[in-house]
């Protein structure tokens, strides 16, 4: 994994700086500059994330050598295609000679030893045995093998054109991802983290179950600019955990109270861990309808929420936080400063001046950077400046990277899918094994989304999902954007739901609680994560806010009165017949009079 402390020696650390601030300046200057082309782009951008994932890491002796080799080989690899993407483009992704068949397979194995480095071994070695397929899938008899692709061509598609390793999923980690993560990291590297700690302190801190409410609150803020549910748990957990525990909070309630919110944050717009910008991809939806259909379903998750720590707070008598305690207004107010100012600068770039997102995000990276001179004390200290800088650079770098490592092995999944039409007979199985019925085909693609989703990060599961199911549920009636969001939401289970639940880990060991009771805790408190994509189907309006806004609030009242009976049945009441007739109504209410069908 890549290692999150600062460089052991002087050299070292002038070269991360250096290294970094060149891949925060290259993206930047992408979005500003104008047309490059994608095998330039492309290329360049996974060269200034490899040294991150190979060099710059925790590792033995021969962990380091290999890394080190394996770097150079990869930048090599990517800094000769760049170079000769005018020549390249004239090959129609055919390999030509045994120099460029050499090149191909030292790009592929870097990447995926990269993903292997970065986080794990499971997605490379989907991508390693999807790779397998295209090759010899010819040999497989019946509909799941293919008539096979000559090898030039199949490799030189993945390497050499503007498919595979370069294909547009890589396109959206170069233009967009990684602008929205620099201007996370920025907002990070400053006073944004306790502004948003402070406006959820000041907002629900003295309510009954207060400690938690202000969990949940800074968990969906913070979320917003960190897009995952482990940085959030580590980052807002520091914080809330102890506050909680403090307050008299069981252990096992105050980490899954953590984990769930902190899970909320990659369903949350802007930024969604990534995956609105994937999506706007694969669906061609623009990105604030995205962002507009994502909002109210998100809501109703935190509403649960909400819900269930209020069942809690009865069932435990769980007090809110002591006036004393609570941010004075003065100092809310000037915290608050630090991520307003970007995200109204951000806002009006998108909406007003109509920017595309990644301009509006480049405007407001350079208003968090100006705010990176500043801090809530009204002090002037040049090493703290430096230090914040230095963190923004560095961080952007580490984040960028480790996207960059999982949509790089994603983009060869998806470009062999495309190759040898597995995806289209893997829908063909769904649309079978569902005997062409709807809410089948529901069930089975969340049962799939859940189990990639324990061996992948959510986006890479989305993707995998998406590109194989999302076709079988669009020829069943759903909507495209219908159908993404409800894949997207189901690779997001995994994070508090066992065997596999990282958000889960993280609270429980920052807490010191054994995970299953947490898990058990945060699969009750997070139930509207189970229901709510189903929703989605059974009520569509809820995803248009932009194009009919009362109707969309409607179904979100239907299904926040449904979620509400459901969580507090389940929380809320002891006995098990109380339990099932109100998460029965509650399921009632949410499905019955919404589109079936």
């Amino acid at each position: 994994m890549i290692s999150g402390d600062t460089a052991t020696s002087p050299f070292q650390r002038m070269a991360m700086l250096l290294l970094a601030t060149a891949l925060v300046v290259f993206h930047l200057g992408l979005v500003f500059s104008g047309l490059v082309p994608n095998l330039v782009s492309r290329p360049l951008h996974l060269a200034l994330a490899l040294p991150w994932i190979f060099i710059f890491a925790k590792g033995g002796l021969v962990t380091r050598v290999s890394g080190a080799i394996l770097c150079v080989a990869g930048v090599a690899v990517c800094l000769w295609i760049a170079v000769n993407q005018s020549a390249l483009s004239d090959q129609y992704g055919f390999l030509e000679g045994d120099f460029q068949f050499w090149l191909a397979g030292v790009l592929l194995l870097v990447v995926l030893e990269g993903a292997r480095r970065a986080i794990g071994w499971p997605l490379p070695v989907v991508a390693a045995l999807t790779l397998a397929y295209g090759m010899f899938g010819q040999h497989i008899p019946g509909e799941f093998g293919h008539s096979g692709t000559p090898l030039a061509s199949f490799l030189g598609t993945l390497t050499i054109a503007e498919g595979g390793v370069w294909g547009s999923l890589t396109g959206v980690s170069v233009g967009v991802v990684a602008i929205f993560v620099i201007f996370g990291a920025v907002l990070n590297a400053g006073e944004a983290g306790q502004g948003f700690m402070n406006v959820a302190a000041a907002a629900a801190g003295r309510l009954k179950g207060g400690a938690a409410k202000v969990s949940v609150l800074s968990s969906a803020l913070f979320g917003s600019i960190s897009g995952s549910a482990s940085a959030n748990v580590a980052s807002t957990g520091a914080i809330t955990l102890p506050a909680m525990t403090r307050l008299g909070y069981p252990k096992k309630l105050a980490a899954a109270v953590e984990a769930v919110a902190s899970s909320g944050g990659q369903i949350m717009p802007p930024l969604m861990g990534a995956g609105a910008f994937v999506m706007v991809e694969l669906t061609r939806v623009p990105y604030t309808q995205i962002m507009a259909a994502a909002l109210l379903p998100a809501v109703l998750y935190f509403f649960a929420v909400w819900v269930g720590i209020n069942a809690y707070a009865k069932r435990y008598d769980l007090a809110g936080i002591d006036r004393e305690d609570q941010p004075k207004a003065r100092q809310v107010i000037i915290t608050s400063a630090f991520f307003l100012v970007p995200f109204t600068v951000l806002l009006w770039g998108m909406f007003v001046a109509r920017y595309t997102p990644q301009y509006a995000a480049c405007i407001a990276i350079l208003a968090g950077f100006a705010l990176l001179f500043f801090n809530a004390r009204g002090t002037f200290s040049i090493k703290e400046i430096l230090l914040r800088l230095e963190s923004a650079v560095l961080n952007s770098a580490r984040q960028v990277s480790v996207i960059a490592s999982i949509i790089v092995c994603a983009s060869i999944i998806v470009g062999v899918l495309a190759i040898t039409g597995l995806g289209v007979k893997i829908t063909s199985l769904i649309l079978s094994g569902s005997g062409g019925y709807l809410w089948p085909s529901l069930f089975l693609t969340a049962l799939a989304c859940l189990i990639l989703g324990m061996e992948v990060p959510t986006t890479a599961a989305y993707v995998i999902c998406v590109s194989v199911a999302g076709p079988a549920l669009m020829q069943q009636g759903l909507e495209p954007l219908q159908a993404h969001l409800f894949v997207f939401w189901f690779a997001l289970l995994s994070t508090i739901t066992p065997p596999v639940c990282g958000a889960v880990f993280i609270a429980a060991g920052m807490i010191g609680e054994n995970w299953l009771k947490v898990a058990l805790s945060a699969m009750a408190l997070g139930i509207g994560l189970y229901i709510i994509p189903l929703a989605m189907v059974a009520n569509p309006a809820v995803l248009e806010l932009a194009a009919r806004p009362l109707p969309a609030l409607l179904a979100a009242v239907k299904i926040g009165l449904g979620l509400g009976l459901v969580s507090f049945g389940v929380i809320g009441f002891r006995k098990p017949l109380q339990k099932l007739a109100a998460g029965g109504a509650g399921l009632l209410v949410i499905f019955v009079g919404g589109n079936l069908l």
